[in-house]
């Protein structure tokens, strides 16, 4: 009986709490409806791969509908072209050696680039394979038919003459010459073999460079800067939530609400305050990833830690703001996986570009987006200040909205 009192204690505090059963029911539908939209999606995966001087027929083997090729008359260097172009590849020939380069920012695009230039050159193999046997078929045939008929006419006269000589040596009782004759005679009616030069078909070498890594990179590695991001904005969200959420369930924030503070200075105050942790977890973080990882940095590790502690920072103002929301703890986690695991999604784990429209413009609210982005530009491509500097201004605003936001919302808690 005192079981089933604690049964029915459980049962109705769930029921009068409509949040707690909402998030509890509606938020993993809402979860796997969008990995559905994500993953089930018709989009093709392009990868760009510029080409300079190189043979039309190669072109039209590795042409396919995940690589788009784009050609170019410049002698520029292909880390230039790259650069420049915002390319996934750049393939160059000299006297049928064929040097590719790939950018291998994304592995994605450098696995669809590889795959499709291997079994393009499988295809021209196997093709002049096939051209050189049917061509070499052809001549022997008719080689064939002229030596035969060649063959026959010549037998037949050098057969007739030396039948004449055999019957006037064997006439006049000349032994030898009719032990001779009779070889040569044996020797003219029999068969003989020809050979056959056959061409070598045209064959490509390659040579493989990498811009970002090498061709031993690993996923782990390219998607790291991304990991970073997300792991920083993940902790700092929960932690400032939570904390925030416990000194207005425990009365501090009603008793420091009661003086004459003013909700800016509170806000700026909780926003400085756990900043300062949010700057250590973040020196902590970086160092670790380069240190332990080995993370090849191309890029200035000061502008890393500018990003994520942007990162931090936006996600410090977001963590505040959502705790508003919750009653508890308990409430406070359950906004993770509509809040947070969404962001993973759309940080560049699954490239942005392939998506539908809808999903690209689902991505560009989200602050991890512009984070990612410019902690893998930073890592793997060596951009500058100047390169990110629209993803920082754009993560900047969000933490001003937010901030204006939660300032708004202290209202409700100020109850003089």
């Amino acid at each position: 009986m005192r079981t089933m009192a604690i049964v029915r204690r459980v049962l109705k505090q769930m029921v009068r709490d409509k949040r707690t059963l909402a998030l509890m029911f509606l938020a993993p539908l809402l979860i796997m409806s969008l990995m559905y939209f994500l993953f089930q999606n018709n989009t093709t995966q392009v990868a760009s791969l510029g080409v300079h001087n190189v043979d039309s027929q190669v072109l039209k083997v590795i042409k396919t509908k995940h690589v788009d090729l784009k050609d170019y008359e410049s002698t520029a260097s292909a880390a230039k072209m790259i650069k420049q172009h915002d390319l996934d590849g750049y393939l160059t020939q000299k006297n049928g050696k064929l040097t590719v380069t790939y950018s291998n920012s994304n592995p994605t695009n450098t696995s669809l680039i590889k795959a499709a230039l291997q079994s393009g050159l499988v295809k021209l193999k196997v093709k002049a394979l096939a051209a050189a046997t049917k061509t070499q078929q052809r001549v022997l045939v008719k080689q064939q038919r002229a030596l035969t008929k060649l063959t026959t006419a010549q037998t037949q006269a050098t057969v007739t003459k030396l039948k004449m000589a055999l019957a006037q040596a064997q006439a006049s009782g000349n032994t030898a010459a009719v032990k001779k004759l009779k070889r040569q005679l044996k020797q003219a009616t029999s068969t003989r073999s020809t050979s056959q030069h056959v061409s070598k078909p045209t064959s490509y070498t390659t040579q493989a460079h990498y811009i970002y890594g090498s061709s031993d990179s690993t996923f782990f590695e390219n998607f790291l800067p991304i990991f970073l991001g997300f792991f920083v904005f993940f902790f700092v969200f929960l932690i400032s939530g939570i904390s925030l959420l416990n000194e207005r369930t425990t009365g501090t924030l009603s008793r420091l609400l009661a003086t004459p503070i003013r909700r800016s200075e509170i806000i700026f105050g909780y926003l400085i305050g756990y900043g300062l942790f949010a700057i250590i977890q973040t020196f902590i973080t970086v160092l670790f990833a380069i240190t332990v990882f080995k993370i090849h940095l191309v890029g200035s590790i000061w502008l890393v830690f500018l990003v994520n502690l942007l990162l931090a920072l936006v996600a410090l103002a977001l963590g505040i703001f959502i705790s508003t929301f919750a009653n508890s703890e308990f409430q406070m986690i359950q906004f993770i996986p509509l809040i947070v695991v969404p962001q993973i999604f759309f940080a560049g784990l699954i490239p942005v570009t392939g998506m539908a429209n809808w999903l690209q413009v689902v991505a560009h609210v989200m602050p991890l987006y512009y984070g990612a982005n410019a902690l893998t530009d930073v890592v793997t491509k060596g951009a500058t200040l100047g390169d990110i500097g629209v993803n920082l201004l754009i993560l900047v605003g969000f933490m001003v909205v937010l901030t204006f936001l939660n300032i708004v919302g202290m209202k409700r808690y100020r109850k003089v």
